[in-house]
């Protein structure tokens, strides 16, 4: 048990209106949107932008080169924040704009990526109501994946994932905050299903965070807590999401903050030897085509590999740059990766982080 372990980290994983419509099922592609009323829509978008986009394609498909990376690092666990609901239920939450879902007949999508465990707590896993909360944890448990963040009752959605590693145990617990869009109606109750609800991210949230932790944590364990919080365009961290990752890891809480929201990767820091990643950035999406917010070139996503000491601290964190083009993750060129490298180690500066590039990857220096 005194092994590093590795871990892979994404963002938001959203497959639902495009993706799921050129995935083999395909959920009814009527949408509630204010301007787009038929997910299909976002597949005719994507290919009038360039892409080439098969009728149907493989579970297998999205993941494009993200597999042969997953192999050559193999990584001792394996998560992603799943930000689609995945189900067929037809009422959507009411006074939403946006509603992703994807037909549960999909979700051999998630076990071609071999992913141990999906986070829920985010602001579109109750987007098809309670009733497609229950199909979607139906779904994706008899995958064979777990879940953490959001569940049949305030006890299971606040139940943290245990995944065994060679290396110990990993505990992964998950919240979702209001300033990332979820609705205190999504919050679980006793006898109500939802998620698990931050309230609030001031020191009061922080050591609720702190009591569930300790309450469940072995001394071997080492923790990462995942946080769905904030905008979705912008590279400025809040002070008060800042304070209450530090205070997390100040307080033996977390070893890994894994925070996402952010339609792009943001800043990251090593605390106390911990790191703490303030938004990971969307990994899969139907964007492609759809203009606005060039600047932060968020078809260029990251896969996080942290490797982290028996103890909890950061060894090293190798991250791999992907592009998302054809509603698939595809190696980016020399100049995409340099922009990507600059531009996290511009926002991980004032923390005492640096990313350089290098063959392909890049790497995460500290202190």
């Amino acid at each position: 048990m005194d092994a590093p372990t590795t871990l892979f980290l994404a963002g938001d994983v959203m497959t639902g209106r495009g993706i799921d419509q050129v995935l083999p099922h395909s959920v009814d592609p009527t949408l509630h949107e204010p301007y787009v009323k038929d997910a299909r829509t976002y597949v005719r978008i994507a290919e009038e932008a360039g892409a080439s986009i098969p009728e149907r394609v493989a579970f297998d498909y999205v993941w494009g080169s993200a597999l042969e990376e997953l192999e050559a690092l193999a990584p001792d666990v394996r998560v992603v924040n799943l930000e689609t609901a995945v189900t067929t239920h037809g009422e959507p939450w009411p006074d939403k704009a946006i509603h992703y879902r994807m037909h549960p007949q999909n979700a051999p999508l998630l076990t071609a990526v071999g992913l141990d465990a999906v986070v829920l707590a985010n602001n579109h896993v109750l987007d098809w109501g309670r009733e497609g909360l229950r199909e979607t944890l139906r779904s994706v448990l008899d995958a064979g994946i777990a879940t953490c963040g959001a569940g049949e009752d305030e006890e299971d959605a606040g139940n943290p994932v245990v995944l065994d590693t060679p290396g110990g145990r990993i505990l992964l617990f998950a919240y979702a905050s209001p300033t990332a869009g979820v609705f205190p109606a999504w919050e679980a109750g006793p006898e109500r299903p939802g998620v698990s609800f931050l309230e609030t991210l001031d020191p009061s949230g922080a050591d609720r965070v702190a009591e569930d932790v300790a309450a469940r944590r072995r001394e071997t364990d080492r923790v990462v807590v995942s946080v769905h919080w904030g905008g979705n365009w912008g590279y400025e961290i809040p002070e008060d999401e800042r304070l209450f990752a530090r205070r997390l890891v100040e307080h033996g809480a977390a070893d890994v903050v894994y925070g996402h929201s952010s339609h792009h990767p943001k800043g990251m820091e090593v605390h106390e030897g911990r790191l703490i990643l303030y938004g990971a950035g969307d990994f899969l999406n139907d964007y492609e085509g759809i203009g606005g917010h060039e600047e932060y070139r968020g078809s260029l996503t990251l896969m996080y590999f942290p490797r982290l000491a028996p103890s909890g601290t950061l060894e090293e964190l190798v991250m791999t740059p992907m592009r998302i083009r054809d509603f698939r993750l595809q190696r980016p060129d020399r100049e995409e990766r340099r922009w990507l490298a600059g531009t996290l180690n511009r926002e991980s500066r004032p923390w005492g982080g640096g990313v350089e590039e290098e063959d392909g990857r890049l790497r995460f220096r500290w202190g």
